[in-house]
């Protein structure tokens, strides 16, 4: 059984993962970007990997727009 702090971490280190994975793909993370992190972090590891390396950075605001 995962308990909640695990899970907190885990959630942190997606976070972590998938900030440093936009930043090597876009540069600076604005705020646009920032807002669609928790979005991402509900993806498998292997669909956000595939969105940021294959997504320009318009397809995806507009994916998790709104």
């Amino acid at each position: 059984m995962v308990t909640s702090w695990e899970r907190e971490g885990i959630k942190t280190e997606r976070r972590a993962g998938i900030t440093k994975l936009l930043q090597l793909q876009f540069g600076e993370i604005d705020a646009q970007l920032e807002a669609i992190i928790p979005q991402l972090i509900q993806l498998s590891t292997d669909e956000y990997m595939d969105l940021i390396y294959q997504a320009t950075r318009e397809e995806l605001l507009s994916r998790f727009k709104g």
